[in-house]
């Protein structure tokens, strides 16, 4: 990568970025949970969700091209659905708002579960989960806080490392004599949620993707983004799915839906399940499947939390949270106050295994929320903005937003029929919270403005 533009990020280093996000805790860890409520029909779950998370992260390359700033899940928002200041900042911080949750709960279960593979594969650590997790986190903001392209050149090494391993993860699994495919029949019906099962999964299957947009949401850090973006989601994107469509074919050939329902410890660890039950003779391959997690998940990490800071930057930019968590660093560029509190947030999250449940459901509902605020934004910035010759736009025009919300709207009536209102009570508490934040910060910057006039 040519070093110009101080240092800015190519192709190469903003692909593998993504890659490293988006092959993190989700495929090690909640691809245990989607088998169990959708069986082997939760390989349409996780292709359904990279659908609707690529059509997401065209719209954002395309927003980021008009709105060229980083931090934009709150820019975006902010000046496209406003019709002025006042609208446009309560639209941007209830997308920020949103989205820093789900990095929040992301970075956070994504900690925990390193601390869970290295404690069955290691069983001498399994005592010292919490601080782990914590330490984990510590390390991810640390390397955060050194220089964003530092990271980019860390995560493609763990990238790569990881790709392999999950490579042969594949291979020893379909051709090691134990795989049967007459396990992945009757393919709808198998999981706790029945023949519908596999809608109610697509949720949970979105976490894995959500750092899609890292990129995009991260323009004034990227070389060329009007190109670099929209080429790197699309390569990451090809290369995720693909492992992720052989990872999920690989287990559900191992690993049945009855089983992780009887074994609800196993659901955290599906990959380890597979190989600690089906391919005990191979005992070498739980320690790569561990050590392979705990690269994935702490790729996850990374990005997600230079996510959570930056959009927290954004929403200090604006002047509804103070302004010293605007600050970069002047060697570096990183927004480092907000990074220590994205690193403070983390942890003390982390240090609470027991609401992973909890921190995993409402941070895929938080994530949807943004990819449903990101459709009707890229609807309203057309309407506002004339189109720019030569600026990447998302194809199939206002029918791809109008799509992805209707898939979006669909894949949550089954979990709202089947009681999960309770879910939706504890995001409203936490956007109340939010709210309050919101106006004790803009009667403060509207007090600010009243003294200077």
């Amino acid at each position: 990568m040519s070093n110009n533009q101080k240092g800015k990020l190519g192709l190469l280093d903003s692909s593998t970025i993504l890659i490293g996000g988006m092959i993190g805790s989700a495929i090690f860890s909640l691809s245990g949970m989607t088998i169990m409520n959708a069986g082997p029909a939760s390989i349409l779950s996780w292709i359904i969700a990279a659908v609707i998370l690529f059509a997401y992260g065209l719209q954002t390359a395309e927003l980021s091209t008009i709105y060229p700033q980083s931090g934009g899940i709150f820019v975006f928002p902010a000046k496209a659905l406003g019709k002025n200041q006042k609208q446009g900042r309560l639209w941007g911080w209830i997308s920020a708002w949103a989205y820093l949750f789900g990095c929040w709960a992301g970075a956070a279960f994504s900690a925990i579960y390193v601390s869970i593979y290295l404690g069955v594969a290691f069983p001498t650590l399994g005592k010292y989960q919490v601080p782990i997790a914590i330490a984990t986190v510590i390390i991810c903001g640390v390397l955060n806080l050194v220089n964003m392209a530092i990271t980019g050149k860390a995560n493609t090494i763990l990238t790569f490392g990881l790709a392999a391993t999950m490579l042969v993860f594949i291979a020893v699994a379909l051709f090691s004599g134990k795989w049967d495919a007459s396990m992945l029949t009757p393919f709808f019906s198998q999981g706790l949620e029945g023949t519908w099962g596999f809608m109610g999964a697509i949720p949970i299957a979105m976490v894995a993707y959500g750092s899609i947009v890292a990129v995009a949401f991260m323009v004034g850090e990227i070389k060329d983004p009007n190109k670099t973006v929209p080429k790197a989601m699309s390569i990451a994107m090809l290369i995720v799915v693909t492992l992720y469509v052989l990872v999920m074919v690989s287990v559900l050939g191992l690993v049945s839906s009855q089983f992780l329902q009887q074994n609800p410890g196993m659901a955290y660890i599906p990959l380890y399940a597979a190989a600690f039950t089906k391919l005990a003779g191979i005992p070498w391959l739980t320690k790569l499947i561990s050590v392979s997690a705990v690269l994935a998940l702490i790729t996850t990490i990374l990005v997600v939390m230079a996510l959570a800071a930056r959009s927290i930057q954004a929403c200090a930019d604006s002047g509804i949270l103070p302004k010293f968590l605007a600050n970069n660093a002047e060697k570096t560029g990183v927004p480092v106050n907000a990074q220590i509190l994205v690193m403070l947030l983390v942890g003390v999250t982390a240090s609470f295994p027991s609401f992973t449940n909890l921190i995993v459901n409402l941070g895929s509902l938080c994530n949807a929320m943004v990819v449903a605020i990101v459709c009707l934004t890229v609807i309203a910035a057309r309407k506002k903005n004339a189109y720019v010759h030569g600026n990447f736009r998302a194809p199939g025009g206002n029918i791809l937003p109008i799509i992805t919300l209707i898939i979006l709207v669909a894949s949550y009536i089954p979990g709202i029929l089947n009681g999960g209102w309770k879910l939706w009570a504890w995001t409203a508490g936490y956007f109340a919270i939010g709210m309050i934040i919101y106006l004790i910060g803009t009667r403060k910057l509207d007090s600010n403005k009243t003294m200077e006039m």
